[in-house]
């Protein structure tokens, strides 16, 4: 038999409330929201805390040629070093729940645990609002996202499809893989083979259409599992491709068109800075009759270090 409280005496109520958060916290952080999931897509760098203001980085390229000597030449080349700073600032934000006094007790009266269900509901907009930050970015503070930064290489696939389409729908399996194939040597190209794409995002409705494209005689054979066996980076390396889908590129490419997004998925590429990720403060009785629980975190933004070691190509 459950035991009322009464939470007009502030000593049973603190008994009550300052339990019932600590458990609701790790339940919340127990939590998974998979689509809101950002952390597969690149690495979440957690350095840092609540507080800092940023992180300075430095982006540098190397340049010289070598050149043939005569024995007694005064005429040495140099290479030399070019090195950027860069400042990636961090923004405080929030998002917490609050709970009085008659919705408690009419919820307590229902067998509901109102302040889980209220955490649970911060958490999940929390999670909502990094995923928005890290794929798109924040036009308020100046972010880009993963699919949208400026700097990163872009360009159309050709169209050359049915009535000179560049859509998918409208195009063969071979002219699909070539599509495919273009991403994927963007990055060896521009990067002069030193960096190595790992990573295609397509959108979600193209990894459904060519996941049933069947091609060849054989029934379970789809154009999907032709592109994760002979894409170029698994015949010239062996090592396999991720391919991934996602509802965010149907329209991130020029002109609303859907875009592909093609990349080496490691720290020094792209990375999510995320110092102080969302904490619930200690619940504070504001008001005779209403309680309320602070939910912070400190964010920093999605960072492409080197914009070359991606590609995005639209009209797909």
């Amino acid at each position: 038999m459950n035991r009322e409280i009464n939470f007009y005496d502030a000593q049973q109520a603190s008994g009550f409330i300052i339990p019932q958060q600590l458990r609701i916290e790790t339940e919340v952080f127990q939590t998974r929201y998979p689509s809101f999931e950002f952390g597969e897509l690149m690495f979440v760098n957690t350095d840092g805390d609540m507080w800092d203001i940023g992180t300075v980085f430095f982006s540098g390229d190397i340049a010289g040629k070598a050149e043939f000597l005569a024995g007694a030449g005064f005429d040495m080349p140099y290479a030399s070093v070019a090195r950027t700073q860069f400042l990636q600032q961090n923004h405080f934000a929030g998002i917490g729940y609050e709970w009085f006094l008659q919705e408690l007790q009419r919820a307590a009266k229902e067998g509901r645990n109102l302040p889980n269900e209220k955490a649970m509901a911060a958490g999940k907009v929390a999670q909502r609002f990094k995923y928005g930050i890290a794929i798109r970015g924040s036009t308020e503070k100046g972010f880009v996202g993963l699919i949208n930064n400026p700097s990163v290489p872009t360009a159309n696939v050709p169209a050359d499809g049915t009535g000179s389409s560049a859509l998918w729908a409208n195009k063969t399996p071979d002219q699909i893989a070539r599509d495919f194939n273009l991403g994927l040597s963007d990055v060896i190209n521009n990067t002069a083979e030193t960096s190595i794409p790992d990573t295609v995002l397509l959108p979600s409705s193209r990894l459904q259409a060519i996941s049933t494209k069947r091609i060849g005689d054989t029934a379970d054979y789809t154009l999907l599992r032709f592109l994760r066996e002979n894409n170029l980076i698994t015949a010239q390396s062996g090592r396999p491709l991720t391919i991934r889908g996602s509802r965010e590129l149907e329209t991130a490419g020029a002109g609303g068109t859907a875009r592909m997004v093609t990349y080496d998925n490691s720290r020094e590429v792209v990375q999510f800075h995320l110092p102080g990720d969302h904490t619930f403060l200690p619940p504070w009785q504001k008001s005779s009759m209403t309680w309320e629980v602070a939910g912070i975190m400190n964010i920093g933004g999605t960072e492409i270090r080197l914009p070359k070691a991606m590609s995005y190509r639209d009209g797909i």
